[in-house]
């Protein structure tokens, strides 16, 4: 039986969400039990995944809406906790290019764990690369949308500390890292990216880097672009 491109694809893409989906849950249900208990109902956590779709916005959010209404001040703060986004998409805009109708869907579901998947994937050449990122992108979403589902509804009955659980997103990255060093024939630019973000921590401080630091590496990559490309063909 002949299988279709769409089944080829998410074939392909869900393996490499499996092991992100106990990260995704589990941050998801922290969110959601954190909203019940600021005397959220569950239907806000879950609206609020589904359409800001931002972990670390949708955690600030939730004082946002117990203070005094701001509408300037609340969309600075969004733009500049979710800025880094505008680096992500300037990174994908190759690799998005031609995949037609998907493309407001990707942008949509862009997360940072998307971005991570789908830049790093080795996709094989017989499956249809928009169709696989288009999945990597809706499974993470699904996780993260019925993690915060499950937590408001479910947090009259969790009763554990979720204090540091959003560590498990941070030791993720770093196995994915790990996983791109390895397989990239050139390490120049995942050493780039270490040098620079060191650099930029100590100078603005672990609350302030990561805008600096996307900034420092979109220059840096443009101008060291054909190095980098030159040792990726040998």
């Amino acid at each position: 039986m002949h299988k279709s491109a769409a089944f080829t694809a998410f074939e392909e893409a869900f393996p490499y969400t499996i092991p992100l989906f106990a990260g995704f849950w589990f941050v998801g249900i922290s969110y959601g039990v954190y909203m019940h208990s600021m005397g959220f109902n569950f239907i806000y956590p879950t609206l609020m995944a589904a359409i800001i779709y931002g972990g670390s916005l949708e955690f600030v959010t939730v004082s946002m809406l117990l203070s005094s209404f701001a509408p300037l001040e609340t969309a600075l703060i969004a733009f500049i906790i979710q800025a880094r986004h505008l680096f992500y998409g300037l990174s994908l805009l190759e690799k998005y290019s031609g995949t037609g109708r998907k493309k407001p869907f990707l942008l949509f579901w862009l997360s940072d764990e998307a971005f991570a998947l789908n830049y790093s994937a080795r996709i094989p050449k017989d499956v249809d690369r928009s169709w696989f990122y288009l999945w990597i992108s809706l499974l993470l979403y699904i996780y993260w949308v019925s993690g915060a589902f499950l937590g408001g509804l479910l947090s009259n009955l969790i009763t554990f500390n979720t204090n540091g659980l959003s560590f498990v997103i941070v030791t993720l990255f770093i196995v994915i890292f790990l996983n791109h060093m390895r397989n990239e024939r050139s390490k120049l630019s995942s050493y780039m990216g270490l040098f620079v973000s060191a650099i930029c921590l100590v100078i603005f401080g672990a609350d302030s880097f990561t805008i600096p630091t996307m900034i420092a590496l979109v220059a840096l990559l443009t101008i060291f672009r054909k190095q980098i490309e030159k040792r990726y063909e040998k």
